[in-house]
């Protein structure tokens, strides 16, 4: 079972009060239909959490899409966090992480034949796809649980295994955007990020503090890595993975380089398939620039090895592919791992059942 209440903010506490007022008001407005809430006869299906940082959303997102695409005439709408643009773009597989954020323009380039949206105001962005693509079955609506103007007709909510919203308090204090309570809008809550050795007595236990509701389902998932592939192509546009294996073999040398939230299930996968020789973190949804190549070049000169590497997560190859690295040496030691959703506990036929019920329900 993961770790003990931690409050890791305690100076912060009364601010935590008056921003859960602030939060309770907002929900009682949309509890009691002063704000209004929009739900459309088109199908939607909103993942979110409310804990500040990764929870996997985006993994997720992906595994809906592959789950429906070839069945449904499926769109994604997010808000495209940390974007120059405010207005609704469709993303192209040319749109930069400046136009559409790093996370719409990784499922982009991962899925180029699904349209990708990003739009601020939710119903204004669900009412464009509606009026921009023909035959839509369905939104799939990427951050939305906070998003109360939008129903949906499914509300998936995500938990980080490693920090469970039991164990949690309000921002700023804590990690909560809203109290834990609030979990039970969800239709359905999927536990992420948890461990392979997971047992059938911690999954007991993690749903036993969850105060799960009649009509909730819970389902947990963890981690699927691949192999490193290059971050940059070579000269004839290919990029082709090599296998953990082989890099273990010649005795490459690791440097991780991460810009998420958090980035434990990857260094843990690391550590135990390859071994890290040297980490350097930055923040969530860094943007690199210049200084920050020259800082992650100084500090890769230091491994003494001819056969290294430089290992960074999906998301933040999206954002290094941008920065145009003159070093062609250089440039080549860059790999990212891909992640795919795997479920725990047989959940995934159970799962997707759910959400093909749901569908074939609603969809006319």
């Amino acid at each position: 079972m993961p770790g003990h209440r931690q409050i890791a903010r305690p100076v912060l506490l009364p601010l935590s009060f008056l921003y859960g007022l602030i939060v309770w008001a907002r929900n009682l407005l949309f509890d009691t239909r002063i704000l209004r809430s929009t739900r459309f006869k088109l199908p939607v299906i909103a993942v979110g959490n409310i804990t500040v940082g990764g929870t996997g959303k985006t993994p997720h997102v992906e595994y809906l899409i592959r789950l429906l695409k070839h069945e449904y005439k499926i769109a994604v709408l997010s808000r495209g966090y940390k974007r120059k643009t405010r207005h609704f773009i469709l993303a192209t597989t040319t749109s930069g992480v400046t136009d559409i954020g790093d996370e719409p323009r990784q499922m982009k380039l991962k899925f180029p034949d699904v349209p990708i949206a990003v739009e601020r105001n939710r119903v204004k962005g669900v009412q464009r796809l509606m009026e921009c693509i023909r035959k839509l079955d369905l939104v799939i609506l990427d951050d939305a649980f906070q998003h109360r103007a939008i129903r949906p007709g499914i509300s998936i909510l995500l938990v980080d295994y490693h920090r469970p919203i039991f164990h949690d308090i309000l921002l700023p204090a804590g990690n909560l955007r809203e109290p834990a309570r609030n979990a039970n809008r969800a239709d359905i809550i999927i536990v992420t990020k948890c461990p392979d050795n997971f047992s059938g007595r911690d999954r007991s236990n993690f749903i036993s503090r969850l105060n799960l509701q009649d009509r909730q389902a819970v389902y947990f998932t963890g981690y699927a890595y691949g192999s490193p592939i290059p971050v940059y192509p070579d000269r004839q546009g290919r990029q082709d993975p090599v296998s953990f294996k082989v890099l273990k073999k010649i005795k490459t040398r690791v440097m991780l380089v991460s810009g998420i939230a958090n980035p434990a299930p990857l260094r843990q996968f690391l550590a135990h398939n390859l071994g890290i020789d040297d980490e350097l973190v930055f923040t969530d949804h860094h943007d690199f620039d210049f200084k920050d190549i020259q800082r992650i070049k100084n500090r890769f000169k230091t491994l003494d090895s001819v056969e290294k590497c430089i290992i960074v997560t999906e998301k933040d190859a999206v954002r290094l592919r941008e920065i145009k690295i003159t070093d062609k040496r250089f440039r080549k030691s860059f790999y990212y791992v891909p992640v795919e959703v795997k479920f725990r506990t047989k959940g995934e036929k159970p799962f997707n059942k759910k959400i093909h019920k749901y569908l074939k329900k609603n969809i006319c």
